[in-house]
């Protein structure tokens, strides 16, 4: 009795961390990381067919590490979360920092110095709220990328 509680528990914590509404998941099996980009100049540029910049193409590297492609839309933060609350978007990326005041209404990565200019404070990226298995992938792919 014993072994068989020790093994339903170790199979339980496969799952952690976890995603309460799939949204890696749901990125690889559609194939489509869909990004909200703040204009953010020089670290988001949104002038073009595309965004430009070191956290567009962190994000695209990122992608790709997953074996899926990005989708993009363009607007300001505010909406952005709004859109990243709907499901609309899976991932926002900007001028963030740790002292978001976005941080009650998404989950945001830690700091990451290397992603800023040049004195400036260390950019963060938001994901759903509570989208854990995301986060944490998304976190471990940036601590390998900005070392």
């Amino acid at each position: 009795m014993a072994l068989v509680m020790s093994f339903t528990a170790l199979t339980a914590c496969a799952s952690i961390p976890a995603d309460p509404d799939g949204t890696l998941e749901q990125i690889r099996d559609t194939g489509v990381l869909r990004v909200g980009a703040s204009p953010a100049a020089p670290l988001v540029d949104t002038s073009g067919s595309e965004p430009r910049g070191i956290l567009p193409e962190t994000v695209r590297d990122y992608a790709a590490s997953l074996g899926v492609d990005v989708t993009w839309s363009v607007d300001s933060e505010e909406r952005l979360v709004a859109a990243l609350e709907r499901d609309e978007v899976d991932l926002v990326i900007g001028g963030i920092t740790d002292a978001s005041p976005w941080s009650s209404r998404a989950g945001i990565t830690r700091s990451y110095p290397s992603l800023a200019p040049n004195g400036s404070d260390p950019i963060s990226m938001l994901v759903p709220m509570g989208e854990n298995a995301l986060l944490v992938s998304l976190e471990e792919y940036l601590d390998e990328v900005t070392r």
